[in-house]
């Protein structure tokens, strides 16, 4: 019982001293003199910085700010890789993330990651990466894949511009 109260203690002196360690440098930065620094008339004051706190540092500076995606590509890996059961989906970072699913007449599983990263029709829109249970597949599978789905959205821009 009195090992814990004089451990309680203990830590209750060393929280109040720190405290008082770290309040001592608030009245120095705030421009209370010192007696030491009296004489040190010469030196110029230097700006103080804005401080900012920990909730102004994790807010978003530009809420406004959304990465886009093209919906072309967006939809055209949807519809591609239609056989593939989809786990994560998120249009506002252009992040799709399937679990593992046999194609329509294969054999192999497979799952992807797709990443439309610009909102242009372009090749360097799309990030595709293939992965069987054994390992990544080979890129000659992984480019037909692609080519694919940018020959679908173009297909779907084209029926989009029609109308």
């Amino acid at each position: 019982m009195h090992l814990s109260i004089f451990f309680r203690s203990v830590v209750l002196c060393i929280t109040v001293l720190s405290l008082t360690a770290c309040s001592a440098g608030k009245e120095r930065a705030e421009g209370k003199k010192e007696p030491g620094f009296q004489k040190m008339r010469h030196i110029p004051k230097v700006e103080e910085k804005k401080r900012t706190t920990i909730w102004e540092a994790l807010r978003d500076t530009k809420p406004e700010q959304i990465t886009k995606v093209n919906q072309y590509i967006w939809r055209a890996a949807l519809e591609v890789l239609d056989f593939l059961p989809v786990k994560t989906v998120d249009p506002f970072s252009g992040v799709i993330v399937t679990g593992y699913g046999t194609p329509p007449g294969g054999s192999r599983a497979y799952r992807a990651s797709i990443f439309v990263s610009d909102p242009s029709l372009d090749a360097r829109s799309l990030k595709l990466s293939l992965q069987t249970k054994s390992g990544p597949v080979s890129i000659s599978t992984q480019r037909a894949i692609e080519e694919s789905i940018l020959s679908r959205a173009r297909q779907l821009r084209k029926q989009a511009d029609s109308f």
